[in-house]
């Protein structure tokens, strides 16, 4: 594992609130204990009413607002979870497309449905964000330039009651990493609501290899 500069940390969720919101698109699906969806989603983030606007930034924003190393935890993907037909290909395609390809999200639902235990239903969102990260003077003040385009994916995991109403995130990520605020394709983080009790099948989903030598 490697560690989490707090600041970077910060600096993103700044940019998710109704008045600096970051994010562009929403995915999702709902799916039963078994692992089967029983529905999914995708929009327009910012078509969204304001009310649900800010019910999804508060899910979003829980993943990089979490305690750094220790509730959020950096991972480097190895070699061999970079060979083709891997979860990170599928999140570098994800990405890529800015989750606007739907057979490539039912991709992932399914192989997450067929590998994440769940004690009840729940749902999966995404968020597809960009943000401008803006050059820093030596004394670390802000220049009004932008040094480069942060453009990432967060994953939140939420248990949902009634008419799939979620509850807040239990686990999730966010994809790439962001870095010495910039992004690292070959990093993940990775959140758990719960350090003490770790989904590791969702890790194993993600890190095939390393999570067996964590």
């Amino acid at each position: 594992m490697n560690q989490i500069n707090r600041e970077d940390m910060l600096e993103l969720t700044r940019r998710m609130t109704l008045k600096r919101n970051c994010f562009d698109r929403i995915a999702g699906a709902y799916l039963n204990r078994d692992g089967f969806v029983d529905g999914t989603f995708n929009k327009n983030f910012r078509q969204l009413s304001l009310p649900d606007q800010q019910k999804n930034l508060d899910i979003a924003k829980t993943i990089p607002f979490s305690e750094t190393n220790v509730a959020l935890k950096e991972y480097v993907f190895s070699g061999e979870e970079k060979k083709p037909g891997s979860v990170w290909q599928l999140l570098c395609a994800l990405r890529e497309c800015e989750l606007k390809n739907d057979a490539l999200l039912d991709i992932f639902y399914e192989v997450f449905g067929e590998k994440y235990p769940a004690s009840g239903d729940y749902a999966v969102y995404f968020f597809h964000g960009n943000y401008d990260v803006p050059r820093k003077a030596k004394d670390k003040e802000s220049l009004w330039e932008s040094e480069e385009v942060y453009r990432f994916l967060i994953c939140a995991v939420c248990p949902v009651s009634g008419d799939y109403e979620p509850g807040m995130p239990v686990c999730g990520f966010m994809f790439p990493a962001f870095k010495d605020r910039g992004p690292d394709n070959g990093r993940i983080q990775v959140f758990e609501a719960d350090p003490a009790r770790p989904h590791r099948d969702f890790l194993n989903l993600i890190l095939p290899v390393s999570a067996y030598i964590l």
